[in-house]
């Protein structure tokens, strides 16, 4: 099962805590699970699941989401929960991606969250992304104090005016009845990331919703 109005467009479900969700998503051929390592989320994943829980998860899109912890307990965690990827959703400057990037597997992907506010104008996003360079992916996600997971869009107007030299996730608030506006965007995004949309509570995903999204047609 795939995003039927996009050929190329890939699939992140965030905030998950749930085993059998997940389960589920693998067998709909979700492309990413967003796992949030951050204690003060309603989402925080080792509320609900263990490292070993999330260790056996047999897939190579498991993202572990971060938010201004340490490189070495970043590091500690992707070798005890086997992840493929990690988010950084905080305020880490380019040096902490260089130096957790010498304590993680060679292969290891490295997706930097770049927040927009409501005074965030082009010039400062074009800045942000020259000054993270040494990251492998961006996301474009809505500033909140409580990093992401809020429901809310920001204007993707803004990213019409950007020059991105890398693949992009697309979040803050994604939901169906918008999301076919992602098909006006000059560079398109490498995926989606859905979370609060998508859920009957915090962590709890609506799968029927995302079945929905996945058959969506032009």
């Amino acid at each position: 099962m795939k995003l039927l109005y996009s050929s190329h467009l890939k699939l992140k479900v965030c905030g998950l805590t749930q085993l059998s969700q997940v389960t589920q998503l693998i067998n709909w051929e979700v492309d990413f699970f967003g796992f949030i390592f951050y204690e003060k989320s309603p989402r925080y994943v080792l509320s609900h699941l263990s490292l070993e829980e999330l260790k056996g998860i047999n897939h190579q899109g498991k993202v572990g989401v971060f938010v201004n912890e340490s490189a070495e307990t970043i590091a500690q965690m992707v070798a005890q929960a086997d992840l493929n990827f990690v988010q950084l959703h905080g305020d880490e400057d380019a040096l902490f991606v260089q130096n957790l990037k010498s304590l993680l597997p060679s292969d290891m992907k490295v997706i930097k969250a770049i927040r927009v506010g409501k005074d965030t104008d082009d010039s400062h996003l074009q800045a942000l992304l020259a000054h993270h360079k040494t990251a492998d992916f961006f996301l474009f996600d809505t500033d909140s104090s409580a990093f992401g997971g809020t429901g809310i869009s920001f204007d993707w107007a803004l990213l019409q005016h950007l020059e991105i030299h890398k693949d992009y996730f697309l979040s803050g608030g994604i939901s169906i009845d918008h999301i076919g506006n992602i098909q006006h965007l000059k560079q398109q995004p490498f995926a989606i990331d859905i979370n609060s949309k998508f859920e009957t509570a915090p962590g709890v995903k609506d799968l029927d919703k995302i079945k929905t999204l996945l058959n969506i047609q032009p």
